[in-house]
């Protein structure tokens, strides 16, 4: 394995730093869109110029959540999500997300051919593949109901660097690119346009009063008439629990040098998955995904790294980065995506396809803000009952909690990681050398034990996917609180 392996996404490695303040002051809006990934700033960009007071708060920094960790992939092939689709509802409904993908896509291009932006978008075939007899009915069956959309799909017998496929379809007219140079543009152009934006600043709970909203950042609050959550883990909702049946889905990333670039991506129709794609940088880049699992199955994140790099060393590729991501999986494999009760909006769910539908959801709750129809309200609504199950979430997060607690104990630390109780707090400590990291063992979030993730340097949450860098700043929610030990 290469030595000066990066533990980042490859898409964390730039040169861009952000320099934008935090909330400084009491402010109100007519909108305030709670999120800076992709989800935020398109719901932003489409509000240009409507007439609207709008701003955007961000927890750290624009980009740096689940779209930082993302392949990057604009595509509507998706592993075999229309059959489910048909077998959970109909053919019109799969029929139906198959069009907001391919939108989603238009919408992706215009923005970069009309914006002129320099995201390293690259068209390309998207692949369906699998070397295992079982999938090629299940890749067959997703290839005839393609097909049924009036899709144009070639059954191929290529080989990539990944080996040799021996049943695989293909489509055209999809897309990959670089998601922060994309975002990073959005951003400048939402501010150019009158947008506030504030990074570094954290909506703590928002209250209802006089049919508006109170959004408290701390020190200071945003008053707004419309609200959306563009966060991955809507955790306002209902305090503690994720109020729709679904699992959180982890998986692990590298990205290789190759010899060239392919125009190319691919992924496997089953789970859990391989997929793939390909990626210009200052070298050719195979950006390889691999492993996914429901996130409280496996908690031991070192062990699944190292099966991860010994799969590409297999393919005689070695790491230059790696990183890991999680998704919300939706039960009919649907997302997540309207008004949820009067005037506050939702967007999540994504089933791991966050570029399409991230965009996507800023073409809806942008038009229901300006109270314009879209085709895709009903099918993506919040409110449709074959989500809101709340137990099921539930049973997952206590599972996750449970073992949490239980592999404190579990000796894959290497002594590195120790647990204890002082002054009758749960505490860690990370040993790296001489120096020792201090932090409260549970997250803020709902209590759950912590896992020290030994390949990323990160404390993660089995239950909710919060996660914490060594000093105990959160990076990644639900929480909105660190785990920093205090004397």
């Amino acid at each position: 394995m290469v030595s000066n392996m990066k533990k980042i996404s490859i898409w964390m490695d730039n040169k861009f730093k952000s320099k934008i303040s935090r909330l400084k002051k009491d402010t109100e809006v007519d909108v305030l869109i709670i999120g800076g990934g992709i989800t935020g700033l398109s719901i932003a960009y489409n509000l240009i110029n409507k007439n609207m007071k709008v701003a955007l708060v961000e927890k750290n920094k624009i980009g740096g959540g689940i779209t930082s960790r993302t392949t990057g992939k604009i595509t509507f092939l998706q592993q075999n999500i229309y059959s489910k689709i048909e077998e959970k509802y109909s053919f019109e409904k799969a029929e139906l997300y198959y069009q907001s993908q391919k939108d989603a896509i238009k919408k992706i291009v215009n923005i970069i051919d009309k914006e002129k932006i320099d995201c390293n978008l690259i068209k390309n075939k998207s692949y369906l593949f699998s070397n295992n007899e079982d999938n090629l009915e299940m890749i067959q069956k997703e290839k005839n109901i393609l097909e049924k959309f009036n899709e144009k799909v070639t059954y191929t017998n290529e080989n990539f660097v990944i080996g040799e496929m021996k049943y695989q379809i293909s489509v055209d007219n999809t897309y990959v690119f670089h998601p922060l140079k994309y975002l990073y543009n959005l951003k400048d152009i939402c501010l150019k346009n009158n947008i506030d934006i504030y990074e570094n600043t954290t909506v703590y709970n928002i209250e209802r009063k006089n049919e508006l909203y109170y959004c408290n950042t701390g020190k200071y609050k945003v008053i707004a008439k419309k609200v959306v959550l563009a966060i991955h883990y809507p955790y306002f909702l209902k305090p503690y629990f994720f109020p729709f049946k679904s699992t959180l889905e982890k998986s692990y990333v590298v990205a290789c040098k190759v010899d060239k670039i392919e125009k190319t991506n691919g992924i496997t129709p089953n789970n859990p998955s391989i997929s793939f794609r390909y990626h210009e940088n200052e070298y050719p880049y195979l950006i390889y995904l691999s492993l996914s699992h429901v996130m409280q199955d496996e908690i031991n994140a070192k062990e699944m790294f190292y099966k991860l790099k010994n799969e590409v060393k297999l393919l005689g590729l070695d790491p230059s980065y790696v990183w890991s991501n999680h998704d919300i999986m939706t039960k009919d494999s649907l997302p997540i995506i309207g008004e949820m009760q009067d005037n506050l909006y939702i967007a999540t769910g994504y089933n791991t396809w966050g570029m399409t539908n991230g965009t996507l959801a800023g073409m809806i709750i942008s038009d229901l803000i300006m109270n314009k129809t879209n085709k895709y309200t009903k099918i993506f609504d919040p409110k449709r009952q074959e989500i809101l199950q709340i137990g099921y979430s539930f049973v997952c997060n206590v599972k996750g909690f449970v073992k949490g607690k239980i592999n404190r104990n579990k000796k894959f630390y290497n002594d590195k990681v120790v647990y204890l109780r002082e002054n009758n707090k749960n505490i860690a400590i990370y040993k790296e050398g001489s120096k020792e990291y201090k932090v409260h063992s549970n997250c803020p979030h709902l209590g759950c034990g912590l896992i020290f993730n030994m390949e990323e340097k990160t404390w993660d949450c089995p239950c909710h996917g919060s996660r914490f860098n060594l000093k105990g700043d959160v990076i990644l929610g639900p929480s909105n609180y660190s785990i920093k030990y205090d004397e």
